[in-house]
């Protein structure tokens, strides 16, 4: 009976034991997983961020591009190598580039929050290193409330920028930032599709601020690059400031725009004794036309441009144009070795000989514009063109060619611009496109120069023939959108 009992208790002792063991090992009740929620506030491909009332987008592309005869990616062959046109010239160029978009908007009681992000990883071939590549960051800005505030397209800018019907960077005839700005901007929606919209903005980095020569420096060596003088451009020391009005309508769009730009400039010597001219206001302005809904075919399109400045030439010659041209040629004149058109673009000139000069401010206008016929939903062709002047005072003129000799000196100057391209969408978010651009640069200056050597790109001394000259590119891209 005795050993019955202790079978008993041990067993029931070890069933005991077993059962905490189990519970002990059970495991504990997971949380809810929390499912990320789609948002249908502000359109597709929005959804709330996990513990939040905060919508996000993430989208971007991939694109890769290869242009030939060109003076980099979708641009023309205008200065240093690339217009040189000899054995130092890159007859090739090639991109591939990565866009990252970040869009998030978040409902207030005093409206939409939104900030966003646009960066590209790029690689170039000829320009980036070997194991590197470059990082832009093209977008990051805030918006709240009508305000605008960070790094954006200008308010100054048409929607579609720099591009009527095109994927050519080069275009003149108008301004463009397509790699955004940093502002504080506050925009009025009037109703009716009206809008308004004051702005400040930072002109610095060669977006809205281009060359001031102090032509006392001015060699023939810089001559020959359409440099006039020693670059004298001063600190900031004010921002742009814009005004806007927009009307957008079912049959497209027409804007004008205010710029009023300060030029300041270095000093006339090396050192702050010997002086400086005065800050001269520059200004700008333009005029956007955009038709829709045209009775060539669905969805085909015309945008067009129109750009006025005086001292404020980047609104009229975009962030994305070179201020310089040397474009090199053939000759048949008698005792010149080649050809060469010249030109340059700057908000002002002015000369610290004698007693210094104040700044004399340049004009420059133009227009350009677009075409898009959509032949079906997956083919279209555009037609794109440009032009605009660059225009000196008889003053500046005088500056500029005070040390001429031997040739017809006028800084003045026209160019033109007109392409075509074709784009193919096989499938939804893929693009092929193909692309021609004819440049033309009417240079007005005559006669033959005598000009140094030149080795960055392999120039002898000798007299060249000053000489309208022309450019043909064409370029090719693939580009997915996500």
């Amino acid at each position: 009976m005795k050993m019955v009992k202790s079978l008993i208790l041990g067993s029931a002792a070890a069933i005991v034991a077993m059962s905490g063991a189990q519970a002990a090992d059970l495991p504990v009740k997971a949380k809810a997983v929390e499912y990320v929620r789609i948002c249908s506030l502000y359109g597709a491909g929005f959804y709330y961020i996990p513990g939040s009332d905060t919508c996000i987008q993430i989208g971007g592309y991939v694109q890769v591009t290869s242009v030939g005869n060109g003076g980099g990616i979708v641009a023309g062959a205008y200065s240093s190598t690339a217009g040189a046109q000899n054995r130092t010239t890159n007859d090739f160029y090639a991109r591939s580039r990565q866009g990252i978009n970040l869009d998030t908007r978040t409902a207030t009681e005093y409206g939409v929050v939104r900030t966003f992000s646009a960066l590209t990883f790029s690689w170039t071939t000829g320009t980036d290193a070997v194991a590197g590549g470059s990082l832009g960051v093209y977008y990051a800005f805030i918006q709240f409330a009508g305000f605008t505030m960070g790094k954006a397209v200008s308010q100054f800018d048409v929607p579609w920028t720099n591009y009527p019907a095109n994927i050519f960077d080069q275009l003149v005839g108008g301004s463009g930032d397509v790699t955004g700005v940093n502002q504080f901007s506050y925009t009025a929606e009037f109703g009716n599709g009206v809008s308004g919209t004051v702005s400040v903005q930072d002109p610095s980095g060669g977006y809205y601020t281009t060359n001031i020569y102090n032509t006392a420096g001015l060699t023939a060596a810089g001559f020959a690059t359409g440099a006039y003088g020693t670059a004298s451009l001063g600190g900031v020391k004010a921002p742009d400031v814009i005004g806007m009005v927009r009307v957008d309508q079912a049959w497209g769009l027409f804007q004008a725009s205010l710029a009023a730009h300060d030029n300041s400039t270095l000093y006339y010597g090396a050192s702050e004794p010997t002086g400086h001219p005065g800050d001269k206001w520059g200004w700008a302005g333009q005029l956007g036309l955009s038709i829709k809904n045209i009775p060539t075919g669905p969805g085909d399109v015309i945008n067009v441009t129109g750009a006025y400045s005086n001292g404020a030439s980047r609104y009229v010659f975009q962030s994305l144009v070179p201020t310089s041209f040397a474009m090199y040629g053939g000759t048949s004149a008698v005792g010149a070795y080649q050809s060469l058109g010249i030109a340059g673009v700057t908000d002002a000139v002015f000369t610290s000989t004698g007693t210094g000069s104040d700044l004399e401010l340049t004009t420059a206008y133009g227009v350009r514009g677009g075409y898009t016929h959509n032949w079906s939903p997956y083919w279209n062709t555009t037609l794109y063109g440009a032009w605009s002047a660059m225009r000196y005072t008889t003053a500046a003129q005088g500056m500029i060619c005070a040390t001429a000799v031997g040739f017809t000196c006028n800084p003045d100057f026209d160019i033109w611009q007109i392409g075509t391209q074709t784009q193919w969408t096989p499938v939804k978010g893929l693009t092929f496109t193909g692309l021609l651009t004819y440049t033309g640069l009417d240079q007005k200056y005559a006669g033959t120069i005598a000009l140094p050597a030149s080795a960055a790109i392999a120039k002898p001394a000798a007299a060249y023939e000053l000489k309208d000259q022309n450019n043909l590119m064409i370029g090719l891209r693939a580009q997915r959108n996500f």
